[in-house]
């Protein structure tokens, strides 16, 4: 087992994406340099982070499961989030903060 700091992620601004089967793309909201995304919806979320405001995602992007939720650590410079469900619609959140563990 491996020994080392956790710090505990801290929330700086949420933003809901109102996703679909068509791609939706949001500015992040806060500052930091890791997103916590949580997928509100039914259906599975497939979603992209950059800092291009042109932003798209695929479903070959990072999946998450519905009623699942990832924390990715994404740098200092992203700015805005992409994203596309498999099916129907619902709300995505995209929460940037500081920290490595939820």
């Amino acid at each position: 087992m491996s020994t080392g700091a956790n710090q505990p992620f801290r929330p700086a601004g949420t933003v809901a994406a109102a996703a679909s089967t068509t791609v939706t793309t949001v500015t992040l909201n806060g500052g930091g340099g890791a997103v916590l995304i949580y997928n509100a919806s039914t259906a599975i979320a497939f979603f992209r982070l950059g800092g291009a405001s042109g932003l798209t995602a695929t479903t070959a992007d990072t999946p998450i499961p519905a009623g699942g939720r990832m924390l990715v650590d994404a740098g200092p410079f992203v700015r805005n989030a992409a994203v596309l469900l498999s099916s129907g619609s619902g709300t995505v959140y995209f929460t940037l903060g500081d920290g490595d563990t939820y």
